[in-house]
C-alpha cells in the first residue's frame, strides 16, 4: 500500500517487535557447566641427588618450558656441598676442607647442603602465577613459618636477610634464579643434620649468624610427614593442586 509520499508505508512494529526489557527476556538454561581444570603442581621426591647434576636438570627443565608446562616442586637432599650464589664472595668460605665448593647461578651468598636437610626446588612460571620474585620469596618463607607454627615453633623472617629464623638462628635458607619468567632453585630447611660445616663459612654472608635445625627445637617428627605438609602449604599458597609424580 502506497503512503502519502508515494512510497510504501513502513511497518509499525507491535508489542512483539519491541525490544524486550531484560526482565522480560526468556531465560536460557545451560545444559552443562564449563569449568577450567585446576592448575597443577607436580611433586617429585628425588631422594639424595648430586648437586651439579640437579642444578643442570633444573636449567634444562626451565629452558624447555612452554606456556603449558606444569609447575614442579622437587624435594631432595644433597651430599655435602657448599654453594656460592652468583654474586657470592669467595672469602665467605673460610675453610672448605674436603667439602666441594660450587659457584651457582642462584641469588644470595654461601650456604651448606648436606644429609638431613630438606631441599625444596620450586620450578614455577611466575608470569602465569602473577607473582614477582619478592612475592615468591615471601611465599616460600611463609610456608615454612606456617609449618613450624603447626609444630608449636614460633618463627619469623628478616627483610634484609631472606630466610626463616627461630630465636634469631637461621633454620631455612633460600635463593632463586629467574629465567624467561620462570624460577628454579628454592629453599633448604634444616631438619636433622651435622651443623658443623656451617662454622666453616659465613652463612649467607654473615660472620655472626647462628644456624639451627628442627631436631634442636624439641620436635619429634617424620621426614615424610614434613615433606608432605610443606608441599601442601606451598600448593595452597600458590593456589595450585598438588599432584605426586614418579
Amino acid at each position: 500500500m502506497a503512503g502519502r509520499d508515494g512510497g510504501h508505508s513502513r511497518h509499525q512494529p507491535g508489542a512483539t517487535g519491541r525490544n524486550l526489557h531484560r526482565s522480560q527476556r526468556p531465560r536460557v538454561h545451560c545444559l552443562y557447566t564449563v569449568t577450567k581444570p585446576p592448575r597443577l603442581l607436580h611433586l617429585r621426591h628425588l631422594g639424595r641427588c648430586d648437586y651439579l647434576s640437579t642444578w643442570q636438570a633444573m636449567q634444562a627443565f626451565t629452558a624447555a618450558r612452554d606456556l603449558d608446562s606444569v609447575d614442579e616442586l622437587w624435594l631432595l637432599e644433597h651430599p655435602p656441598v657448599f654453594t656460592l650464589g652468583q654474586a657470592g664472595i669467595l672469602e665467605h668460605v673460610r675453610h672448605a676442607g674436603e667439602i666441594p665448593v660450587i659457584r651457582t647461578d642462584r641469588g644470595g651468598q654461601v650456604t651448606y647442603h648436606g644429609p638431613g636437610q630438606l631441599v625444596c626446588y620450586l620450578l614455577l612460571d611466575l608470569r602465569r602465577a602473577g607473582l614477582g620474585v619478592r612475592q615468591v620469596v615471601q611465599l616460600l618463607e611463609q610456608a615454612v613459618i606456617l609449618l613450624l607454627a603447626e609444630l608449636g615453633i614460633t618463627a619469623d623472617r628478616r627483610e634484609q636477610a631472606p630466610g626463616v629464623y627461630v630465636n634469631g638462628a637461621k633454620i631455612a635458607a633460600l635463593g632463586l634464579r629467574v629465567r624467561r619468567g620462570c624460577s628454579y632453585h628454592g629453599l633448604a630447611l634444616n631438619l636433622n643434620m651435622d651443623l658443623m660445616p656451617f662454622t666453616r663459612i659465613n652463612p649467607c654472608g654473615y660472620s655472626d649468624l647462628q644456624v639451627t635445625q628442627l631436631s634442636n627445637c624439641g620436635v619429634i617428627y617424620q621426614r615424610s610427614a614434613i615433606e608432605q605438609r610443606l608441599s601442601e602449604l606451598f600448593a595452597e599458597l600458590l593456589g595450585l593442586q598438588l599432584l605426586e609424580c614418579e
